[in-house]
């Protein structure tokens, strides 16, 4: 097949994938099974996945700096003119309120949660602002053929910023707010709203725009991968490990190396990973019993104060009608972390009972708790939210009940309890029959 004309001033860098510009083949241990294999010619639009458990390795776009730089510039753009700008208003008998973005946050230190203000704060604004400047950092380095000073720390931070940044969860959780004020008060969109609308799209966009094997190749090359690397087998059974940051096979002698293109502390398996799982898992159960006794909020109606818990919420809702935002916010609020606790307890407990056959749909289980449990900020958010937008005093006020602080701790524990699992362990309890010189599946990638 003939590759595309490119123009003639485009920078090599962006050009030509890894796969055109080293005559050796490029080996891949994978972070989910631990299975060696190399890396097939792909196309723009084409992933690799590792035959063993179909865990994506890489994935591989057309001009993929240009495309993540522009993703990135237009992202910061709309980001600014959301904290620019009125989010929302509301009005009720003559008395309103209207808010920006950032009150979402400042606000709930008045009421005397700081932790909470500071983790909506970063979570929907700092650490996505921070990824995205970032991102133009790189780019625009590699577009030059020229490296940024600091581009190979900052290329290793974004993974680390991936999972922390919520703007999308947040985009629900104002969604659900104002269904709960609509019936009560007359609500008005901002300019912010959309603004936010749009840059939680770009921000998607652009972190899905990230090639990392292109990026990494393109900021240090690619060392060999240690000498008598076998594909087919493990990478623990050669004393090898993959870089979770860069993808790089490193040997490993004596646990505490560090990649030598990236720089990220290697381990053949996370150190304490059940032991941590557990100790995370016992603090997030813990945390989950006042996240659910003590009020969320508290509304305040013409002099009248009524607490609310999060299942008392969903019923409020069910009473008013709004039955699919009673959903969202029960399965996010309850189905989610209780869900999340059972399914990462049980994969602890069956780890010495895994075998080939239920190694993958342990292994799907795994990714999907990985996937769901930010979206349990939703109820978080629509506190922050709604404690800065109600505010007439008597007529109508709402203030952040205990519970906020206890279920957002509950949130980010069983985040780092999804972690701190390796799901390598799945797979290391029986010696699968090696495989002589198997390569990565090549498939097109989705959408």
């Amino acid at each position: 097949m003939k590759r595309p004309s490119l123009p003639v001033n485009t920078p090599q860098v962006d050009c030509f994938p890894p796969e055109t510009r080293t005559q050796r083949r490029r080996l891949r241990a994978c972070h989910e099974c631990d299975w060696v294999s190399a890396l097939p010619p792909l196309n723009s639009g084409e992933k690799a996945t590792c035959p063993r458990c179909s865990h994506v390795l890489v994935k591989r776009h057309r001009y993929p700096a240009q495309r993540s730089m522009a993703l990135a510039l237009a992202s910061l753009v709309a980001l600014i003119v959301a904290v620019s700008f009125p989010f929302v208003s509301f009005s009720v008998s003559g008395v309103g309120n209207r808010i920006d973005l950032s009150q979402t946050a400042t606000t709930l230190i008045a009421f005397h949660q700081p932790v909470v203000a500071i983790a909506v704060m970063m979570t929907i604004i700092v650490l996505p602002a921070v990824y995205l400047v970032s991102v133009v950092w790189l780019q625009f380095g590699l577009l030059q053929s020229r490296p940024m000073p600091f581009s190979r720390d900052i290329a290793r931070s974004l993974a680390h910023l991936n999972p922390w940044m919520m703007a999308d969860v947040f985009i629900i959780g104002a969604l659900v707010s104002l269904i709960k004020v609509a019936g009560m008060a007359q609500i008005e969109l901002g300019i912010s709203f959309w603004a936010f609308c749009l840059f939680a799209i770009l921000l998607l966009m652009t972190v899905q725009s990230i090639d990392a094997d292109w990026m990494w190749f393109s900021l240090e090359g690619e060392p060999l991968a240690p000498e008598g690397t076998l594909t087919g087998t493990t990478a623990a059974s050669q004393h090898v490990t993959g870089c979770p940051t860069c993808g790089l096979i490193n040997r490993i002698q004596h646990g505490k190396e560090r990649c030598v293109r990236c720089h990220e502390k290697l381990h053949k398996r996370l150190p304490h990973s059940l032991q941590r799982t557990w100790a995370l898992l016992f603090a997030a159960s813990i945390m989950y019993i006042p996240a659910n006794l003590y009020p969320i909020m508290t509304t305040t109606s013409l002099g009248s104060s009524t607490p609310s818990t999060i299942v008392g919420g969903v019923v409020q809702l069910i009473q008013m009608g709004s039955w699919p935002v009673a959903a969202v916010i029960f399965i996010a609020s309850v189905i989610v972390p209780v869900g999340k606790l059972v399914a990462l307890a049980w994969l602890c407990l069956m780890i010495k009972r895994s075998n080939e056959l239920n190694a993958q749909s342990r292994t799907r289980l795994y990714r999907l708790t990985e996937f769901i449990g930010r979206w349990s900020m939703v109820d978080v958010f629509v506190v922050a939210i709604l404690v800065a937008l109600i505010r007439a005093g008597s007529l109508m006020s709402i203030t952040p009940g205990p519970a906020a602080l206890a279920f957002g701790a509950v949130v980010v524990l069983t985040m780092l309890a999804a972690m701190t699992f390796d799901p390598r362990l799945i797979w290391d309890t029986h010696t699968p029959r090696p495989l002589r010189r198997k390569a990565a599946t090549k498939e097109p990638v989705d959408g």
